[in-house]
């Protein structure tokens, strides 16, 4: 399973949705995700890829880690496997 394919799995789960109905310029918001379910999203990319994301709960407008769309969050999972290889 591909990177994306194990982000978006992530997602829907997060977002009790299923895998299909997760687009790739779709939001969080979109998807219903709320703070906690982030939080909880972010907690399962990290323990399912073994990396650090560097994510600030508090203001996630000052992360590094993009969660603007599904697209740019799975560009911040593979720019931070890229990294730690």
């Amino acid at each position: 399973m591909s990177v994306k394919d194990k982000v978006i799995k992530i997602i829907a789960e997060q977002a009790v949705l299923d895998v299909e109905d997760v687009k790739m310029d779709s939001t969080l918001e979109d998807l219903g995700i709320d703070s906690l379910g982030l939080v909880e999203s972010i907690f399962a990319i990290e323990e399912e890829f073994d990396i650090q994301v560097p994510f600030n709960a508090n203001d996630p407008a000052e992360s590094d880690f993009d969660i603007s769309s599904v697209a740019s969050i799975i560009d911040a999972v593979q720019g931070l496997i890229a990294e730690q290889s």
